[in-house]
């Protein structure tokens, strides 16, 4: 495994629904890429925050890790949808986006040790509606899901 990008974000307004109905709601989704080390913290990474503390955050869903192979997936889909399939790391809403290790390699209470932390992997990601905005797709979650392309949590 290797670590590609170490991302965070704030909670920001995001448009939901389609552009007659469009209407807005608070959402974290939308990370960026930091340069060095961030602190690590019970409740997640320091200066990363979560919208809805009921679905997203606590000690079980401290830290949010993507496969960068699923990528080209997701920039498919988007270009198919006619959107542009620019995503930098980050736009899954993860904070650690990785190379060579995917959802299939791994198991609820596998081990990931740095240097300065331990990592638990609790469970994979359940994509919300928010998922689907950020993606331009109202099936997006959907596809996520069924793909296996989810992503896992971390204590």
């Amino acid at each position: 495994m290797k670590l590609l990008s170490l991302q965070i974000g704030i909670a920001k307004s995001l448009p939901v629904g389609d552009p007659v109905g469009e209407s807005r709601v608070l959402s974290a989704i939308g990370k960026t890429a930091v340069a060095g080390p961030v602190k690590v913290q019970r409740l997640g990474l320091e200066g990363d925050e979560q919208a809805d503390l009921s679905v997203h955050g606590g000690l079980a869903k401290a830290v949010y890790a993507y496969p960068s192979e699923h990528y080209a997936y997701w920039q498919q889909q988007r270009q198919a949808s006619g959107l542009s399939p620019d995503l930098p790391f980050g736009s899954m809403g993860e904070n650690l986006t990785l190379a060579g290790l995917l959802e299939t390699d791994l198991f609820v209470g596998d081990e990931w040790h740095f240097s300065d932390c331990v990592l638990r992997v609790t469970q994979p990601r359940q994509p919300c509606f928010k998922f689907n905005a950020v993606m331009g797709d109202k099936l997006a979650a959907k596809k996520m899901a069924q793909t296996g392309f989810c992503g896992v949590y971390l204590s």
